[in-house]
């Protein structure tokens, strides 16, 4: 098994009166060379959580991370307009902290984090992604939102 540090979570950037399934987010994956979904859970808008990549398996989501992390995304992120906001429905907050209460269960050490709060890797040619510094991703504060789960007030 993997030694695991950080579960790291992301939004799909999926506009809030759009929807993207899990065979869709798949297969956005896929067109840009990933061997699957990067995430291991995915999160629906109305709470239903999938499992999109065994956690055996290293995500594809957070380059210089990825081998030690669980990756979490939820459906959305985005207005109506395409500007990145929290559109997480009460549904997907409830599954969020099922979730990682679950996951904090097996793996007790690890630390939540948002993906925009993960220092930015460059990648085999020693560069950085050129957008990576807007990424607003998952568009809330996990600490601020999920933190007293990492001190074991759960």
């Amino acid at each position: 098994m993997r030694t695991i540090h950080l579960i790291v979570i992301h939004c799909s950037a999926t506009k809030e009166n759009d929807t993207l399934t899990e065979m869709e987010l798949e297969k956005s994956h896929r067109q840009r060379g990933l061997n699957g979904t990067g995430y291991h859970y995915y999160i629906r808008k109305n709470g239903d959580i999938k499992n999109t990549r065994p956690i055996r398996k290293p995500g594809a989501h957070a380059r210089g991370h990825n081998t030690s992390s669980i990756a979490i995304c939820y459906e959305g992120g985005l207005n109506r307009h395409g500007v990145p906001k929290d559109t997480r429905t009460e549904w997907q907050k409830h599954s969020m902290i099922v979730l990682l209460k679950t996951l904090l269960i097996d793996f007790p050490k690890c630390h939540i984090c948002g993906h925009r709060d993960l220092p930015q890797m460059a990648d085999d040619n020693l560069q950085v992604e050129p957008e990576s510094w807007l990424e607003e991703c998952p568009c809330f504060d996990t600490a601020r939102e999920y933190g007293y789960l990492q001190e074991g007030r759960f």
